[in-house]
């Protein structure tokens, strides 16, 4: 009996350019980590080693003592809390207006589809910074006495909730309509033909389908306010109502400035992010990658 001989797998030859492609991949991933990780290792060395022995020295004491530090000092909990009262309103606002809007553009026909949706992605293109004066004297004068604690739309948390909204509608409202015209028309005619109504075409029938892309625009929305900085620092006036991106100036003092307790607690402001997206990180994912096996 005759042994049959297995052919033996040839391996493709390494080609120079996959080569470089690697080594650029791998340059531009090191570039990209480097200043998280200058950060990591500043905010574990202690700033009287720093000092004596210069940022580029060999440590001799790592610990989390700045972590800790910057925790206490910072009053983190208290900002956790002002920007959970802020984001989480505002993340839900922009999803559910911006998906009414998107169910109404693309599941229905009518003559101002294009014009209503061109109006509300324009607002994306208005730079913050030329509507913040006409914004904020609307926020003085706008009163909301048993509203807010200030008596009135600005320094409060309800201000900052509208003005993210109304600037992240326009983006969410575009790719939310772009999805849903990519679902089967037939669904909304058999469950119109069935006696469904608009409300629960959109919320048993549509919504539902879009929740892919629903996690997606979550995960950027939430990245999104967390991070914003520019908004608080004009429309709030009250230290104890600034969210957590404003909690750091409490580690800058008049005088002096730690850097490596300021890298601690900027590594703790971004934990909440991380821990959104790899909560949401398979959801993430396939919504944006919706259409891309799509002739």
């Amino acid at each position: 009996m005759s042994g049959t001989t297995v052919p033996s797998k040839r391996r493709a030859p390494i080609r120079p350019a996959r080569v470089l492609l690697h080594v650029f991949l791998a340059g531009t991933a090191l570039a990209w980590l480097a200043p998280l990780l200058w950060a990591v290792f500043s905010a574990l060395r202690p700033y009287s080693e720093t000092s004596a022995k210069g940022y580029v020295s060999w440590p001799d004491t790592l610990n989390f003592d700045n972590f800790t530090r910057a925790f206490e000092q910072s009053d983190m909990t208290h900002y956790f809390g002002n920007t959970l009262i802020i984001a989480i309103p505002a993340v839900l606002l922009t999803l559910f207006l911006s998906s009414c809007v998107a169910f109404y553009v693309s599941r229905f026909d009518f003559r101002v589809n294009l014009a209503l949706l061109l109006v509300f992605t324009a607002g994306n293109l208005l730079p913050q910074q030329v509507i913040i004066t006409p914004l904020y004297r609307l926020y003085l004068l706008t009163d909301l006495p048993g509203v807010t604690a200030s008596g009135k739309l600005y320094d409060s948390a309800l201000g900052l909730v509208l003005i993210h909204v109304a600037f992240q509608s326009g983006f969410c409202a575009f790719v939310l309509s772009n999805y849903m015209r990519s679902l089967p028309h037939e669904l909304t005619e058999a469950a119109l033909v069935d006696g469904a109504s608009v409300w629960r075409l959109y919320w048993q029938i549509t919504l539902p389908l879009c929740k892919p892309a629903m996690a997606a625009l979550a995960t950027l929305l939430s990245i999104w306010i967390y991070n914003d900085f520019f908004w608080a620092l004009v429309l709030i006036s009250t230290g104890e109502n600034m969210p957590i991106t404003s909690a750091l100036n409490n580690l800058s003092g008049q005088y002096f400035t730690d850097p490596n307790l300021v890298a601690a607690g900027a590594l703790l402001t971004a934990i909440p992010t991380l821990v959104v997206y790899f909560v949401l990180q398979r959801q993430f994912v396939s919504g944006l990658t919706l259409g891309s096996n799509k002739g």
